[in-house]
């Protein structure tokens, strides 16, 4: 298993992780026992960076998570988690990210996950109404007690990065990015480096786009989360599909899969980068990691980029609801 580090001093962990999400009823049905299985080969591969969060599935991907991680698996994982994705009194998308909040949200997710500490606990999304130098503060107090180890950050902006890294090191930023979805390349990548914080993918595969297999709303199961979302609605679909073939044309001439070609292009992207492929199959499992092994040139990087046109995707990549608490 290849290694790479969260931060300037932080722990190493494996390149490659393993997003949680999809393990709880988003993305259609779900056989338990398959998604405890897949987290166990993952561990077992030495791909020890598991990603949950307490919004998915309302805390029951947590409850998966710890049922994955008895018979002395939790040793093998590297956990992270997430708090402040919220909805409020109205139902709709909101954060959360009031220092008391931080404190109980924590406590939820170690119960939920049956462990002593979390290993790198993110904040969710960002909560405009609260200065996140208080909400950093409240996250690295629980890093003196012992309760987190490393602290991230999902879709903050670069200035946001840069006021919360004056208040404790931040080991990590997870924010959506593939070759169909590249403006964190513009500013919030650039930021990372300047202020030595590893960068971590999440949606690596296009939410499933880039690995050739969604070519149309049929595709997807009636009940599947990404039927919300404006690049899968009917239209958008079939013209973002077509924008993968240069993706599927350079995966058969070098003779892999689709989606480990779009892994190892994000991984060819710098050491400081550790895409967090979901699945909930042993089967995807194995695929993802065999991009491990598939070395891109920096022409064929570039030219595998300039192929995949990501300013001509349809549709923004979260309902309205939810943009406005992107990149803040």
């Amino acid at each position: 298993m290849q290694h790479r580090r969260l931060g300037r001093n932080g722990p190493a962990v494996s390149a490659l992780g393993l997003g949680c999400m999809a393990m709880t009823n988003l993305y259609g049905p779900v056989d338990e026992a398959e998604a405890i299985a897949t987290v166990r080969a993952a561990l077992d591969a030495g791909a020890d960076f598991l990603d949950t969060a307490d919004a998915y599935a309302d805390g029951k991907n947590e409850e998966l998570l710890r049922k994955a991680l008895a018979d002395g698996y939790r040793a093998k994982a590297f956990v992270a988690t997430k708090f402040g994705n919220v909805r409020d009194a109205e139902g709709k998308p909101a954060a959360n990210g009031r220092p008391e909040y931080v404190v109980a949200a924590c406590e939820r997710s170690l119960a939920r996950l049956g462990i002593d500490a979390i290993d790198l606990y993110y904040q969710h999304r960002v909560d405009a109404s609260v200065p996140i130098e208080e909400t950093v503060g409240a996250m690295a107090r629980l890093v003196e007690q012992g309760k987190v180890r490393h602290l991230g950050l999902s879709e903050a902006g670069p200035e946001t990065l840069r006021r919360a890294a004056r208040v404790h090191p931040i080991a990590a930023l997870q924010t959506e990015y593939s070759l169909w979805c590249r403006f964190a390349e513009a500013e919030i990548l650039p930021a990372c480096r300047e202020l030595a914080i590893a960068f971590v993918p999440y949606s690596p595969l296009g939410r499933g786009m880039l690995t050739g297999a969604i070519r149309s709303l049929a595709d997807l199961g009636e009940n599947d989360r990404r039927r919300d979302h404006p690049r899968f609605h009917a239209g958008n679909l079939e013209r973002n599909a077509e924008l993968v073939a240069p993706l599927l044309a350079m995966a058969e001439r070098k003779r892999c899969s689709p989606a480990q070609l779009a892994l190892a292009w994000l991984l060819a992207q710098g050491e400081d980068v550790l895409p967090i492929p979901g699945t909930k199959r042993r089967t995807h499992l194995a695929d993802n990691l065999g991009a491990l092994d598939i070395r891109l040139s920096a022409e064929e990087a570039a030219a595998l980029a300039a192929a995949v046109d990501d300013t001509r995707v349809q549709g923004t990549r979260y309902p309205k609801g939810q943009l406005p608490l992107l990149g803040l």
